[in-house]
């Protein structure tokens, strides 16, 4: 009977194994990330995994998760979907993981996602704020911050409401990541009984934006919806400084990073972005985050960033949900394990997490933030509306 049920989970395709804890045993429990180590957003992974490290090393001083400690695997994607669908592969078949943890960038989780679901593997707080991470409803994925879309729609709305804007205009990336953008966008302008006077999109790795610049310039754009991450959206704002033409620019937490003040100067002043959380700054109000902020200086000679927050953040999550699944750690308790998580806000301004058997999204709230000489501030706490 036994070789019977053996023979038909295989003849199956069952993943067997993982039904038995891959990934877990009596010492350690494995969990692997896909990141950018080698293409255009390995300025974006490298904190983000020294994040992740961070706060393992200090779970693992601690005593680990009910005995076991946790070993972080990292393999590179180069922010190419192909590459990020073997990365899945290897981790899954060779290195045996748990869960994978922090997948980053929308179209590479895209395409990886559904290989880990297949295998019985966690997808938990992927770094992208595409709607598809949480929607629709799988036990194994999770997200834990606000959608680009719902970003764009609240930080839009209360820009336009502000600033007593007219005409909206977008350029965004030709795949996943940007429709999210310029769909979050859309929703905001029609709350208002408004559409974009112009639509541009740009492929990914495109480094010259002047015909799309000079489209929105001839729609006379007073804000523009940025579906961009680093280097398309300093290209953007610079081509248009350079061409006279000075809209409101807004983007979303793809492009809310400090390389964009450090690398774009004074051009990039004024930008706007939907933000989950506070920027982490040596100065910060709060004497926690001063101390967190020391505590990663010293360990990696370096500052963090707010994607070493988002690291550390993702593991504290993925942390809790292990810990609540209890010492019997399979897929199946993992899902209940975090099913059952309500987080306060944390030291750093993230807002409250809250998760359900019919809720694998923790909070779907932005707040407004900009440049301000040469330093992000939050404009607004979590908009409601």
């Amino acid at each position: 009977m036994r070789k019977a049920v053996l023979a038909a989970a295989l003849a199956l395709g069952a993943p067997l194994a993982l039904a038995q804890g891959q990934g877990v045993s009596k010492t350690e429990i494995v969990l692997g990330t896909a990141q950018d180590l080698s293409g255009p957003i390995v300025a974006l992974s490298k904190p983000a995994v020294n994040g992740m490290r961070m706060r393992i090393d200090e779970i693992n001083e601690a005593g680990g998760i009910h005995g076991r400690k946790l070993r972080l695997v990292v393999e590179d994607h180069g922010y190419d979907p192909k590459k990020a669908v073997l990365a899945a592969q290897k981790m899954i078949q060779r290195d045996r993981i748990f869960a994978a943890i922090g997948s980053i960038g929308t179209p590479t989780a895209m395409a990886a996602m559904p290989l880990y679901l297949e295998k019985g593997v966690g997808h938990l707080f992927p770094l992208t704020g595409a709607r598809q991470m949480f929607d629709p409803l799988h036990k194994l994925k999770y997200s834990l911050a606000a959608p680009y879309y719902d970003q764009m729609r609240a930080a839009l709305k209360r820009l336009i409401k502000e600033k007593s804007l007219k005409r909206a205009c977008t350029i965004y990336q030709d795949d996943d990541f940007g429709l999210e953008v310029k769909e979050g966008g859309e929703a905001a302008l029609k709350e208002l009984g408004m559409k974009y006077v112009e639509v541009t999109t740009y492929k990914r790795g495109s480094t010259d934006f002047s015909s799309q610049v000079q489209r929105m310039k001839g729609a006379n754009c007073e804000v523009v919806v940025m579906g961009t991450i680093i280097r398309e959206t300093i290209g953007t704002i610079v081509t248009a400084r350079k061409l006279g033409f000075n809209p409101e620019f807004i983007g979303t937490t793809a492009s809310y990073f400090d390389i964009i003040h450090k690398l774009g100067g004074p051009a990039v002043n004024g930008f706007y972005s939907g933000c989950t959380i506070n920027y982490p700054y040596a100065d910060d109000p709060s004497s926690n985050v001063r101390d967190w902020f020391q505590r990663y200086k010293a360990k990696y000679k370096e500052d963090p960033t707010v994607l070493s927050v988002y690291g550390y953040q993702i593991v504290t999550l993925a942390a809790a949900g292990i810990e609540k699944a209890g010492p019997k750690l399979t897929p199946a308790t993992l899902s209940k394990g975090i099913d059952s998580l309500a987080f306060p806000r944390d030291m750093f301004g993230g807002d409250e997490q809250r998760f359900s058997s019919t809720k694998h999204l923790g909070s779907n709230r932005a707040k407004l933030c900009q440049i301000v000489d040469g330093r992000w501030r939050s404009l607004t706490d979590f908009i409601t509306d």
